[in-house]
């Protein structure tokens, strides 16, 4: 019996001897793009929605606070008394098919615009305490504003009630103006000036002292460490507003105290993040291998030692900035901020206090801008927190 080779029934032709093709070699291979750290970081920032919703609202921030005050016809301290206290939007009425008017809660009437914006305000023409009214000349037409019971009533001159027309947003100030006339819209634009700068400077001053200083403790250790933890303990036990009244005996009240006392004390909490990472990374074989070589303390703490705890920096930077924007506000608050006529977000929601029931809004815009920036710095904050942890890593 004959066997056949299986190779027997095999047609070979030059075909079968060709290179196989790049792509086919490739189709089984199951790879990914190769990242470094801070692009896998950037990589997973990205795709994390409210992180980047924060990053751009800080961006627009900063941009509204750099370039606002220059393109608006306010600045933060002009000051006009008959344009005082007009809300964002209020009630008009109409006179004739033309003209329309704005009754102030102080019994002012302004000439406004059917689409809300304010021309001049009136002087009335006659003013009778007795009976409780005020007249006044609204294109050649007399009108009689009638406070003699409530609700205050506005009249023709033949006693017809001019009804309510409708509600306009203030087009002319959009934040509307405070007891002194000022523009709210450009004094919040410029408290985000003072809030931001504050914000950033902490973020220096806890880069270059809390870094340096947490470093240099965690990796000398024993009698040093001990000596340098102590003397963050204590810095970190006196209250902060103790510092601000000292600050201000010495160099008086203002954005300057402010500033120092935050640089003064900010640091010590990236400090002891900082002493507690470099702590766990100096007994690291790469360490070793650096002083196996000869590197300095020096080149061996800012070579090696601080870039790989730049993780935990970053993320404690970043969630810093909001508190010291926040602290500078609490400050401001209870008069020990910036002095008038500086406005600070802290400052302009202590303003508003005293007129609170009667103009709301006053307290309500620069509470909202505290709001939306404590809330975007948090966002980004948690965001590069999870993006900087490699243990994350998808």
């Amino acid at each position: 019996m004959n066997k056949t080779s299986v190779t027997d029934n095999i047609n070979f032709t030059p075909d079968l001897w060709e290179k196989v093709q790049e792509q086919v070699k490739k189709g089984d291979e199951i790879s990914r793009p190769s990242l470094t750290y801070w692009q896998d970081a950037w990589r997973r920032l990205k795709l994390n929605k409210a992180s980047m919703a924060g990053l751009f609202t800080i961006i627009l921030l900063i941009i509204i606070a750099v370039f606002g005050p220059l393109v608006s016809p306010y600045a933060y301290y002009d000051q006009d008394l008959n344009l005082a206290s007009i809300p964002h939007r209020f009630e008009i009425h109409q006179v004739d098919e033309n003209n329309y008017v704005y009754l102030h809660k102080a019994l002012r009437l302004y000439t406004v615009t059917e689409k809300g914006e304010i021309k001049e305000k009136l002087a009335p023409i006659e003013n009778n305490v007795m009976k409780k009214y005020q007249t006044y000349e609204v294109n050649g037409e007399e009108v009689i504003v009638d406070f003699s019971e409530k609700p205050t009533q506005i009249k023709k001159k033949d006693g017809t009630v001019i009804s309510p027309y409708k509600k306009v947003f203030n087009k002319r100030f959009i934040f509307g103006t405070d007891e002194l006339g000022r523009d709210v819209l450009i004094r919040v634009i410029y408290g985000a000036r003072i809030s931001l700068l504050i914000g950033f400077i902490a973020a220096i001053v806890n880069f270059t002292i809390g870094v340096l200083y947490g470093g240099t403790s965690g990796y000398l250790g024993g009698k040093v460490d001990n000596i340098m933890m102590r003397i963050v303990d204590i810095i970190s036990t006196i209250p902060l507003v103790l510092y601000v009244i000292l600050i201000m005996v010495v160099i008086g009240s203002g954005l300057k105290s402010i500033i120092i006392t935050l640089g003064t004390i900010y640091w010590v909490q990236m400090a002891r993040i900082v002493r507690g990472q470099i702590y766990s990374l100096k007994e690291q074989e790469f360490v070793l291998a650096a002083k196996t070589l000869g590197a300095d303390t020096w080149r061996i703490l800012i070579r090696h030692l601080i870039p790989n705890a730049m993780g935990p920096i970053i993320v404690t930077m970043t969630m810093m900035i909001p508190r010291a924007i926040f602290t500078e506000a609490f400050l401001s608050f209870i008069g020990l901020g910036v002095s008038a006529p500086m406005a600070s977000w802290g400052t302009l929601c202590n303003d508003a206090l005293g007129g609170l029931r009667s103009y709301p809004y006053l307290l309500f815009f620069p509470s909202l801008a505290i709001c939306i920036t404590m809330l975007a710095f948090n966002f980004l904050g948690d965001g590069l927190r999870d993006s900087l942890d490699p243990r994350l890593r998808k």
